[in-house]
């Protein structure tokens, strides 16, 4: 390609590729999914989790204490009419304790996926106007839930020890049942995010599938009370293994650990394989749908 100034003196004089390969890259107007700079990534997740977590309490009187007191209110429910109108749970060890945890565990799984459901849609300003890595909203998201569970867990901690709950080095493992569960969330909402924004629909979808998914985790029951038959197939949803496991390791050790309780040690392949999926599938969706999503919203 040869460009000639007004005088006629040549200014270009060589192919329009070799040019563009000497400058770089064309520029793509479309926003990246991760960002080249890890920690301009975590910083911007942690400023949307901040941010999020203080707005959510904003102007409510109990402000943070909501955190505590929901889960604590649904527990005192549940705990009353299991264990005086259905006379539950008695001959369980630490049923009590049980119960709590399950609950709050689930919550955070709850809350992180339904409010990751519409968060493209809640940044729609945001989206249309700032270039940022898109990741970063439902990562905040499932951050921002974190940050709930950790206060949360931390009045569960009372409970245990006001329920005589000895504390052993096991409860180091703590931090990974919440990784695994939180990443399992991650990849349930990044699906989620981006399928709502082509399809509405999926809202109440996941709402009911919520509720399956609540009642066919062992939340309200340990595992050992299902029906043998079922044990194994209730194990291949990863938040009853993250449950099971949590039961064995931080409340009774008497109770049967996942290895003991999934059989063969390869079975173990299904609940990590949904895992994984689930995690991979939902990357793979968001970082192909969510560079356009601006378009749709």
């Amino acid at each position: 390609m040869k460009l000639t100034a007004g005088d006629g003196t040549a200014v270009l004089d060589e192919p329009l590729t070799a040019s563009v390969a000497t400058y770089g890259p064309p520029y793509d107007p479309r926003p990246e999914i991760v960002g080249s700079d890890p920690r301009r990534f975590v910083g911007l997740v942690l400023t949307l989790a901040i941010n999020d977590f203080k707005l959510r309490f904003f102007g409510s009187v109990l402000g943070y204490v909501w955190s505590l007191v929901r889960p604590l209110l649904l527990f005192g429910v549940l705990y009353a009419i299991f264990t005086h109108v259905i006379r539950f749970g008695g001959d369980i060890k630490f049923y009590p304790v049980y119960l709590l945890t399950a609950l709050v565990m689930f919550n955070f799984f709850a809350e992180a996926t339904n409010r990751c459901v519409t968060c493209l849609l809640e940044s729609e300003s945001l989206i249309r106007k700032v270039r940022f890595p898109r990741l970063a909203i439902p990562v905040s998201v499932v951050t921002s839930s974190l940050l709930n569970l950790v206060l949360a867990l931390a009045a569960v901690m009372v409970f245990y020890a006001a329920q005589g709950v000895e504390p052993t080095w096991r409860w180091l493992e703590l931090p990974l049942f919440v990784l695994v569960l939180a990443l399992f969330a991650l990849g349930c909402g990044m699906l989620l995010s981006v399928l709502y924004v082509r399809f509405r629909d999926v809202q109440p979808i996941w709402e009911v599938a919520l509720q399956v998914l609540f009642y066919g985790s062992p939340v309200l029951y340990v595992l050992t009370v299902a029906p043998e038959a079922i044990q194994r197939k209730l194990l291949a949803n990863p938040i009853a293994c993250v449950l099971t496991e949590m039961r064995h390791a931080m409340i009774d050790p008497t109770a049967p650990d996942l290895f003991a309780a999934i059989g063969p040690n390869w079975h173990l392949v299904v609940p990590a394989a949904i895992l994984v999926g689930t995690l991979a599938l939902g990357t793979y969706l968001f970082a192909r749908e969510a560079r356009t999503a601006a378009e749709r919203l």
